[in-house]
């Protein structure tokens, strides 16, 4: 999963390190994505409808305990791809894409129950500070994930070509009912699981306010490779505590 002003926001790092983070997702993930239509959004993505594969919910998608993956990072108005890491060991996780060599360079962990980004390099940006929010771990994500709302099956055109339940989960400011009020989408995250697991993420679009420095405010997350085993998280010593 992010998923500030150093990097995220800290008000919406919550979503970010969801969707972004991951999330991705958390993203990413990584459109204006809050407002296009589910036919444009498949066809940016790669992605076909699934046909005759029953009408019964699945469950939404859980990030397990331990896993490991690798992929790619992509940021589509900036023209940057950057190689992507996704690991988690014993309910802690971290995202790390691209590296000293590349033009973006960030991670992003819940680590110990508390959410860290730190954003080493990013076109145009001087601030690299570690940012810390407490109280987030792997049950609240899984929690937050567990509202997540089902758009349905789908096939992400590729080698290979996979079969993925496609969920949407965000968060809009201020809460209204239904109605005419003023409402704004802060942070939306379009998450692709696998149809025979939940918890395989092989594709996360993070959309909002957690994508402050993307002049869309969009990033992708694509997964080659997604195992249920343990990963490895590491701290940066920028984040650890005084």
């Amino acid at each position: 999963m992010g998923w500030k002003l150093t990097r995220r926001t800290t008000a919406s790092a919550t979503l970010a390190g969801v969707v972004a983070i991951v999330s991705a997702a958390l993203p990413p993930t990584g459109a204006s994505a809050g407002t296009r239509t589910e036919a444009a959004a498949a066809a940016s993505s790669g992605t076909v409808a699934a046909k005759g594969s029953g009408s019964q919910k699945p469950a939404p998608p859980r990030l397990p305990r331990n896993f490991r993956g690798k992929g790619k990072w992509i940021v589509r108005d900036l023209g940057i791809t950057v190689p992507f890491s996704w690991q988690g060991k014993n309910g802690d996780s971290q995202m790390t894409a691209g590296g000293p060599q590349y033009p973006i360079w960030f991670t992003n962990l819940i680590y110990h129950d508390t959410l860290y980004t730190l954003t080493y390099k990013w076109p145009g940006l001087n601030v690299h500070s570690c940012s810390r929010i407490p109280g987030v771990g792997l049950g609240q994500l899984n929690q937050f994930l567990k509202g997540s709302r089902f758009v349905g099956r789908e096939t992400l055109e590729g080698n290979p070509r996979r079969h993925v339940n496609h969920w949407r989960v965000g968060v809009v400011l201020p809460k209204r009912p239904p109605g005419l009020h003023l409402r704004f989408p802060f942070a939306l995250g379009d998450i692709y699981v696998d149809q025979r697991n939940r918890g395989t993420f092989w594709q996360v679009l993070q959309f909002g306010i957690q994508n402050l420095y993307d002049p869309e405010l969009d990033e992708w997350l694509k997964m080659d490779t997604f195992e249920h085993k343990p990963g490895k998280v590491v701290l940066p010593r920028r984040c650890a505590q005084p």
